[in-house]
């Protein structure tokens, strides 16, 4: 019986785990009330200049200026036309959605980042990238990234960039 009993409760505990983890990804990830898109995701700057609001309207104070075209975004509410986002310093604030763009960048984290000819540790070094350096996203898999900025191309780790998560396949 003993055998039973413990067959048991491991099937439950696998259970329970699974629950878990559907409901933590649930909690993670929903819809915007908007554009139903999923939130949080990330997005870019595509405008020059941007205001930063303390609320979602003209109305609400301007806490400071995104000056950087293409800077990676990730945006975590919706209210009609603004979106509120957050940067890599966890900053955030209120933008107007007509100052972003769906063209996804990533901001390099490490310095001296080398750009590799393929997903691999190993594989030749097609250009030497430095902090703060913002990129375009072409695709991702497990744990790699294809990046390109000024005519180099190449692959670098996901866990050296902003403005992808861990978990994110990107085609």
């Amino acid at each position: 019986m003993t055998g039973k009993k413990s067959n048991m409760r491991a099937v439950l505990a696998a259970f329970l785990v699974l629950l878990m983890g559907i409901s933590t990804a649930q909690a993670q990830e929903r819809s915007g009330p908007v554009t139903n898109l999923p939130i949080p995701r990330f997005v870019s700057m595509k405008a020059n200049e941007g205001n930063v609001r303390r609320g979602p309207s003209l109305s609400h104070r301007i806490d400071w200026v995104y000056k950087r075209k293409d800077l990676p975004l990730q945006i975590t509410n919706e209210y009609g036309h603004w979106r509120q986002v957050r940067d890599y310093d966890g900053a955030g604030g209120w933008v107007h959605y007509s100052l972003l763009s769906g063209v996804r960048t990533v901001l390099i984290q490490m310095d001296q980042l080398n750009l590799r000819t393929h997903p691999d540790p190993d594989a030749g070094v097609a250009a030497i990238i430095e902090k703060g350096v913002v990129a375009r996203l072409d695709e991702c898999s497990v744990d790699w990234c294809r990046i390109r900025k000024d005519g180099h191309r190449g692959w670098v780790r996901k866990s050296s960039l902003w403005g992808v998560t861990a978990e994110e396949l990107h085609q």
